[in-house]
């Protein structure tokens, strides 16, 4: 049976656990602190008696990932990581740099149940969902290795954030925690393919996250065709849930839409977008697609982004395109991850 793990505990719950323990409050605080420093081993706790530190080795799991791999993009220091877990898996995490601070992009499972096509994350599906302790050493691991401070997170990685409620909402909170990494929520971004259920469910929590939608298209055959999870959620159900986190939360939502040559990026979509985004508190992300081999997708010209974010501002839709960070080290989903599963097993 595999002990629970330490890191998931909030400061409250940890004191809770170790009052049980017959230990003081304080040395909760104490451990705390520790494990959001990135500790490896409860040992590293010298503050800690070694009466303590076997007694807490005793009853918990203190998870620390190992770095596979490391990618540091020549062109803008992008630094792209491939961890291993406790347990063998792999996920992948992007560390950015940019004039405001230092952005993370975490993971949230390992893999993808979505099966988007234009990502590589989801190829072969589903492994597991990562503990709240989990989203949290990517953080944690990356500031250990760069000696830089994280001030911004997205949830922007492998996997579904929403897939993995409950334990994504217990990393917002931890990450966020006076006594730890103090990462307010105005600076954590949630991507999601559009789980709208879950959307309805987020906004009764009234945080102050940024919501990222996942669009990519604006009409329900080609959005169906790119991205599955449309056949259960379709445009406009997803829309109305947005509408309903808007007026609950306040907080604008961003849209993100990959621009895929032939599927995604012709004019009349842009119409169409502007048409359902018009009125509301929105901004349009679009996102020159990145190359995934097994896709067959293709991105868009220059020409086409262009004409695309054109139409949309002139009917009254903010658009930027996004910078394209870690060209030259496999920046996006999943393509880490892919590449060494394929060198290791041969399935590539």
């Amino acid at each position: 049976m595999i002990k629970p793990e330490i890191k998931c505990r909030t400061l409250p719950e940890l004191k809770a656990e170790l009052s049980e323990m017959g230990e003081k409050p304080f040395r909760a605080a104490q451990i705390f602190q520790w494990l959001h420093q990135g500790v490896s081993s409860f040992d590293e706790m010298t503050n800690v008696s070694k009466q303590l530190r076997a007694k807490l080795d005793e009853h918990y799991l203190l998870t620390a990932p190992k770095i596979l791999r490391k990618q540091v993009s020549q062109v803008d220091g992008t630094i792209k990581y491939l961890w291993e877990l406790y347990d063998g898996n792999c996920i992948e995490s992007v560390f950015m740099r940019y004039h405001h601070g230092n952005s993370a992009c975490v993971s949230s499972q390992v893999g993808c149940r979505m099966g988007c096509k234009f990502c590589a994350s989801g190829i072969g599906g589903l492994v597991r969902s990562l503990s709240a302790g989990e989203i949290l050493d990517q953080i944690l691991f990356m500031q250990k290795d760069t000696g830089e401070r994280i001030s911004n997170i997205v949830l922007m990685g492998t996997g579904e954030p929403l897939d993995n409620y409950d334990n994504v909402l217990r990393f917002i909170r931890l990450v966020g925690a006076e006594e730890g990494l103090h990462i307010g929520q105005r600076h954590i971004s949630l991507s999601t393919s559009g789980l709208a259920d879950q959307i309805d469910r987020l906004a009764e929590e009234k945080l102050q996250i940024t919501l990222s939608i996942s669009l990519h298209s604006p009409d329900n055959e080609s959005r169906s065709e790119i991205m599955p999870v449309n056949r259960s959620y379709p445009v406009e159900r997803l829309l109305a849930s947005c509408r309903r986190y808007f007026d609950m939360t306040g907080r604008r939502i961003s849209y993100e839409y990959t621009m895929i040559d032939g599927v995604s990026d012709r004019p009349w979509q842009a119409r169409k977008l502007a048409a359902l985004l018009r009125g509301r508190p929105a901004h349009v992300n679009l996102i020159p697609l990145n190359h995934v081999t097994e896709s067959g997708l293709h991105t868009s010209t220059k020409e086409h982004v262009a004409a695309f974010q054109n139409i949309l501002e002139k009917n009254g839709v903010t658009a930027t395109v996004r910078r394209t960070l870690g060209p030259d080290i496999d920046a996006s989903c999943g393509q880490l991850r892919r590449r060494h599963i394929g060198e290791t097993f041969g399935k590539e």
